[in-house]
């Protein structure tokens, strides 16, 4: 499959990149520096932003199916006392805006997008002392992620949310995923999550859910 993964110079990007490629198949890199990404067989890397119809026209048609891994890679805490340096604070729901018109526009159906555990459907399943983090560390990107699922929800296409719990670096793939909000651990790694992802692009059977995903 021809898969184009938006926002792959992040972490979680870079690792569906990497489960990508290594399950065979070809990936289109679109970050505003994807360059900066190690040149790889099967890897068309493109810069571009995101959010600007002009870019997605270009990159989108001839993809069977796109991820979305937008967000702020700042440090949390800097963020939310000065704001991003150089990523707007609603770049999730713009993006995905954006991105579910393009994709209309070339006749891409299949959208997999990560959001985050405790937004929409898993809302009222946060333990209280998350509850209180996301609503001093991170709210905007919180709200944005609200946005950012109704877009889904309110679009034709055959999405799938991702929600992953805590994110870390770790190299374990191991992951467990349900489509209730059960989870089994508060942290899972970036690959576990990327292998996720990588299913569910080759599932185009499971669409319109929100699959969360923990350690």
């Amino acid at each position: 499959m021809n898969i184009l993964v938006i926002g792959a110079t992040g972490g979680s990007g870079r690792a569906v990149c990497d489960a990508l490629l290594e399950r065979g198949h070809t990936v289109t890199a679109l970050a505003r520096h994807a360059s900066s990404l190690p040149a790889r067989a099967g890897l068309d890397r493109v810069d571009g932003d995101a959010t600007r119809a002009s870019v997605l026209d270009a990159v989108l048609p001839g993809h069977d199916a796109i991820v979305v891994t937008l967000g702020i890679s700042e440090p949390v805490m800097r963020v939310r006392l000065r704001g991003a340096k150089s990523t707007p604070d609603d770049v999730r729901s713009k993006g995905t805006a954006a991105i579910v018109a393009a994709a209309r526009r070339a006749g891409v159906r299949r959208l997999v997008v990560q959001s985050s555990y405790g937004v929409g459907d898993t809302r009222s399943l946060l333990r209280l002392t998350d509850r209180i983090m996301f609503a001093l560390l991170i709210r905007p990107q919180i709200i944005d992620s609200e946005i950012q699922e109704g877009v889904l929800r309110g679009s034709e296409l055959d999405w799938t949310i991702v929600q992953p719990v805590y994110l870390t670096d770790g190299d374990s793939p191991e992951h467990f995923s349900s489509t209730d909000g059960t989870i089994r651990r508060n942290k899972v790694a970036r690959r576990g999550v990327a292998q996720v992802h990588a299913e569910l692009v080759e599932n185009p059977g499971r669409v319109r859910e929100t699959v969360s995903v923990s350690g």
